[in-house]
């Protein structure tokens, strides 16, 4: 890379630590991914996956260690890391007197993005989950997969440069968990870093690399 060149979107975790009720939930903890890889970030439940990716995603301060992507320090709140940040909640985080449509319309609303444009890109990205036939039908009336498909197609659909992914795929089935992970990779492939946190050994043989964590500290895989 030339001193002219722009800094490529890796993302970098260094030293990360947590600490919450009393105890550490992440120590000294480090990881990185770069544009076109998905990163898995697997472990038990209680592990620290869910905080590590809280902090990634800029919506949790670390008590120690600092968060890089795109050469720039992710401060927590920070909007213009968010704006390009695509998450995925592990509890959906859907507005339940929206229909699956309006769900995924209002992270492109909430960019300053209108008209036309929202219905036709909101519509694509249901239909790369398979959700086309339910676009007018209320969050509530949806099964716990199809609201995770809801909540996946919302992340895309503002064509992220981060995608961070808690347990996407925890309430689907083999066809629907196979569709959403290579959804992730076709984002990868045209660039964006991909972060998945799962507990599904399928998932995470389909990533490119793992980072295994145990009671809040990285520890290699056996």
């Amino acid at each position: 890379m030339t001193e002219t060149s722009v800094a490529p979107a890796t993302l970098t975790a260094e030293a990360i630590s947590v600490r919450g009720s009393g105890r550490l939930i992440l120590s000294d903890v480090s990881c990185s991914a770069g544009p076109g890889q998905l990163l898995a970030v697997t472990g038990r439940s209680g592990s620290g996956k869910t905080t590590l990716l809280a902090v990634l995603a800029g919506l949790l301060a670390p008590a120690a260690g600092t968060v890089r992507f795109a050469g720039a320090t992710v401060v927590p709140g920070d909007a213009r890391h968010l704006i390009n940040t695509g998450v995925v909640l592990q509890l959906y985080g859907l507005v339940s007197v929206l229909t699956t449509q309006e769900n995924v319309e209002v992270a492109l609303q909430a960019r300053g993005i209108g008209g036309r444009r929202v219905r036709t890109q909101a519509a694509h990205a249901l239909a790369r989950m398979g959700l086309t036939g339910l676009s007018d039908r209320l969050v509530e009336q949806l099964s716990g997969g199809q609201r995770q498909r809801v909540a996946v197609a919302r992340a895309l659909v503002i064509v992220p440069t981060l995608i961070l992914a808690d347990e996407p795929t925890a309430e689907l089935d083999a066809v629907n968990r196979d569709r959403v992970v290579a959804e992730l990779r076709a984002e990868a492939d045209r660039g964006a870093v991909v972060v998945v946190a799962t507990h599904d050994p399928d998932v995470a043989a389909q990533c490119d690399d793992e980072l295994h964590l145990a009671d809040g500290i990285v520890v290699e895989r056996a």
